[in-house]
């Protein structure tokens, strides 16, 4: 683990670019309905929220099994969110 502030960007980064997705499958589908990505788009910002306040946390024994956690939790939300943008 380089550092708390990449860990940081990347949990940004990831979830961004899937909401972006998201988004960009909005705009090329004018006419489909957009309940299922605006859902999408929602799940990732708790995610996000969610992953920030884990990131966050003070008292913690092990900070690098820690940070590892978050970062593998971080990989299998964004694997789920992708897979659901790809059914859209």
């Amino acid at each position: 683990m380089s550092s708390i502030r990449n860990l940081k960007k990347d949990i940004n980064y990831v979830l961004g670019d899937i909401i972006e997705a998201c988004y960009v499958w909005e705009l090329d589908n004018p006419k489909s309905d957009t309940k299922k990505s605006e859902a999408i788009i929602d799940e990732a910002i708790e995610s996000f929220d969610a992953l920030l306040d884990k990131v966050n946390e003070k008292n913690i024994e092990n900070k690098k099994a820690h940070y590892k956690a978050i970062n593998s939790e971080l990989e299998t939300v964004a694997g789920k969110l992708i897979e659901k943008v790809n059914k859209l």
